[in-house]
Order: C-alpha cells, then sequence, then structure tokens
C-alpha cells in the first residue's frame, strides 16, 4: 500500500511530519510519501521522506508566472505530483498536459478524480496512478470506503476497463481500519491529508494508520 499524506495549506510543520513520516516508513517497511507546499518541497526531500508536489501546471520553460513548473518541483527533490486535486480541479485537456509535463520532468504522477465515470476518463491519460476523492467527503473523518464503499469498487473496475493504473483511496481517510477496508476493496494506497497533517502527534496517527500493514 502506498499512503500519500498531502499537507495542503494545514499550518503544520511540514518538516516535522515528513520526519514522523520517514521514521513510520523505514519501520514498518511501508511506503509513505508526503506533498507539502511548494515553498517546502526542498527542506521535506532534505529529510529523506518520499516528497511530492502538490500539483504541477501544464507548462514548459517560459512565460509562465505563478505555474509551477515540473521541473523546478523536481530540482527541489520531488518525486512525484499529485494533479487535478478537488481544491485545485483541471480541464480534461490541462491535466493531460500536466501529466506530459510531469513525465518530461521525471515525476510519477498520482490524478485525482471525484467519481468512477471521472477515474475512467483520467486512467485514460495513462498517469502512474489515479485516486478516487468524493469531495463531499473530503477532511470530513468519513471515509468513502464506509460511506460508499461502491464508490472504490467501481473506480477500480473502471481504471482496469481503460488501463493498468492503480487506484488509491481518499477522502476522510485517517485510521488503519480506514485503510484496510481500502485496500479490502482493491485499492493500492491512500491519500490523507488532515488526519496527519492536523494531528497532535502525525507520527502516532501515521503509526496507527498503517499498523494493519505491518
Amino acid at each position: 500500500m502506498f499512503v500519500l499524506v498531502n499537507l495542503k495549506a494545514y499550518p503544520c510543520d511540514p518538516v516535522a511530519v515528513a520526519e514522523a513520516a520517514a521514521t513510520v516508513a523505514d519501520d514498518a517497511g511501508v511506503r509513505v510519501a508526503v506533498a507539502p507546499q511548494t515553498a517546502h518541497l526542498e527542506a521535506v526531500a532534505a529529510t529523506g521522506v518520499e516528497t511530492w508536489a502538490q500539483d504541477v501546471a501544464a507548462v514548459d520553460h517560459g512565460s509562465h508566472t505563478g505555474a509551477p513548473l515540473a521541473e523546478a518541483a523536481a530540482d527541489a527533490g520531488a518525486a512525484g505530483t499529485l494533479l487535478n486535486h478537488s481544491e485545485r480541479r483541471r480541464t480534461l485537456a490541462d491535466v493531460d498536459g500536466a501529466v506530459r509535463a510531469a513525465e518530461r520532468a521525471g515525476l510519477e504522477t498520482v490524478v485525482c478524480a471525484n467519481n468512477p465515470r471521472q477515474i475512467a476518463a483520467v486512467s485514460a491519460l495513462e498517469p502512474d496512478a489515479v485516486a478516487v476523492e468524493p469531495p463531499e467527503l473530503i477532511g470530513t473523518g468519513t471515509p468513502v470506503s464506509r460511506a460508499d464503499p461502491e464508490v472504490v469498487t467501481d473506480s477500480v473496475d473502471a481504471a482496469a476497463a481503460v488501463g493498468d493504473a492503480p487506484v488509491l483511496c481518499g477522502a476522510g481517510i485517517s485510521t488503519g481500519d480506514d485503510l484496510a477496508a481500502a485496500a479490502d476493496l482493491g485499492a493500492e494506497g491512500v491519500l490523507l491529508a488532515s488526519g496527519v497533517a492536523k494531528a497532535d502527534d502525525p507520527r502516532a496517527a501515521l503509526e496507527a494508520l498503517v499498523e494493519p500493514l505491518r
């Protein structure tokens, strides 16, 4: 299972979370990555944790003020990037361009989508993985695996019908039970944010999350 922690713009210490994630990943033998704000990519990468950008733009070098360049993220230590998160939606054409930009820079990609139909559409763009996240459940603490498990199973089927991109389960993930349920439904990873970024003890939260994988 792949655990991808999105720090969003939460007022947490990104280096402290990254250090906790690196320790838990090593201790549990689980792949854990952290996606901080762009300005914190280099500091997070310096901890040794697998580091992801929260977004890159569908642009190449040139006149693109404010656009997060894929090569700049890679230079700062990012190994991959989230794309099309529900809080930063893109047109399908822009998602396609961003996937291609990430490929050009050697970044792995996870493309988010709201439901199985959208999972099928973004899977056709050949990202490295896709993540299903019903927006109404994001940040609620109610995981989609419990609220509507068919969203996960149908997304797994939709992705498989188009290509071979593994499916991550997001929205409301915070506990080891949530991770285990996602795995039982066919997901190959989880995408979460507040369950770790807003936790009083991020390391303890991550240890509890990956406990079913030990």
